[in-house]
C-alpha cells in the first residue's frame, strides 16, 4: 500500500515537471502561438519626386519628337546580296562571293563622331531645316575567310572624319580607311593579341592600295560604306528611342 502511495506521488511530481518545462520552452507571449496572423506587413512605397515627374514629361515629349523625325520604322537595306543580322547594338552583314566568305561587324555605340556636337551648337542659331543631320559612322571590321584556309584575313576600318563628306567640286576618295590588317584564327570573333598586325600608319601606299582594291573586288567600297553609314545611322536612333523609352518607363514606374 505505501508503495503505490509512493508511485503515484512520484507520477504526479514527473507530470508536474513536464508541464513546467513545456510552459518554458513555449512560452504563453510568443506572437507565433498567440495570433497566427501576427506576421508584420511591410508596405514599401518607391521615391517619386517632382523632379521625377518633370523628368517624365519631358521623355515624354522628347520621344514624340524623336518619333516624328525618325525616317522609316524599318531600317533601310544593304545592295549587293548582303544578309543582315542584328544582335542589340551589334550588327553583322554577310556574303559569298565565289567560294570566299565576307562578313562586316560593326557596333553602333559611340558612332556619334565628336564634332557633331559643335555642329549641332551652330544649328541651333540656324531654321530647322537647316540642322545638321546626324550621321553614324561607326567602326567596322571585315573578315574574308576562303574554303580550306586555316586563317581569315581580318581588315579594321574606320571612316576619318575628314573624309565623311565632301566639298562640290571636290574630288572623291576612298571615305573609309583601313587601320589594321590581321590573319585571325577562322571563326573567332576575339582578335587575337599574339598574331602579327599590320598597321597601316607607315604602310607602302603600294600595298595599301592594293589592299583597298582587295576589299573592293569583295563589295566593300566607297557605295558600300555610304549605305553602311545610312544602316548605321537608322540602326543608332532606333536604339537611342528604345532607350528613351525604356528610361521614361523607369523613371515612371511606380
Amino acid at each position: 500500500m505505501l508503495k503505490s502511495v509512493v508511485r503515484a506521488v512520484g507520477a504526479a511530481v514527473r507530470l508536474s515537471s513536464v508541464a513546467t518545462s513545456t510552459a518554458r520552452t513555449l512560452p504563453l507571449s510568443c506572437p507565433t502561438l498567440c495570433s497566427p496572423s501576427s506576421a508584420i506587413t511591410r508596405h514599401f512605397t518607391r521615391l517619386h519626386t517632382e523632379g521625377d515627374k518633370a523628368f517624365g514629361a519631358f521623355l515624354s515629349d522628347e520621344i514624340k519628337e524623336e518619333l516624328k523625325i525618325q525616317k522609316n520604322s524599318n531600317l533601310p537595306k544593304m545592295s549587293g546580296g548582303w544578309e543582315l543580322a542584328l544582335n542589340g547594338t551589334e550588327a553583322k552583314l554577310s556574303r559569298n562571293v565565289a567560294g570566299e566568305k565576307i562578313t562586316v561587324t560593326f557596333n553602333v555605340n559611340n558612332s556619334i563622331p565628336p564634332n557633331f556636337e559643335e555642329e549641332a551648337e551652330q544649328g541651333q542659331q540656324k531654321s530647322a531645316e537647316e540642322e545638321p543631320e546626324i550621321v553614324s559612322s561607326p567602326n567596322f571590321v571585315v573578315d574574308v575567310t576562303k574554303q580550306g584556309a586555316k586563317h581569315s584575313l581580318v581588315f579594321d576600318c574606320h571612316f576619318p572624319e575628314d573624309e565623311v563628306s565632301h566639298a562640290e567640286g571636290e574630288e572623291e576618295s576612298d571615305i573609309f580607311a583601313i587601320r589594321e590588317v590581321s590573319f585571325q584564327p577562322e571563326g573567332d570573333t576575339d582578335w587575337k593579341e599574339n598574331s602579327y598586325t599590320l598597321n597601316t600608319d607607315a604602310l607602302d601606299w603600294a600595298l595599301y592600295d592594293h589592299l583597298m582594291d582587295f576589299l573592293a573586288d569583295r563589295g566593300v567600297d566607297n557605295t558600300f560604306a555610304d549605305e553602311l553609314m545610312e544602316l548605321s545611322t537608322a540602326a543608332e536612333h532606333q536604339e537611342y528611342i528604345k532607350f528613351l523609352e525604356n528610361l521614361h518607363g523607369f523613371v515612371k514606374c511606380n
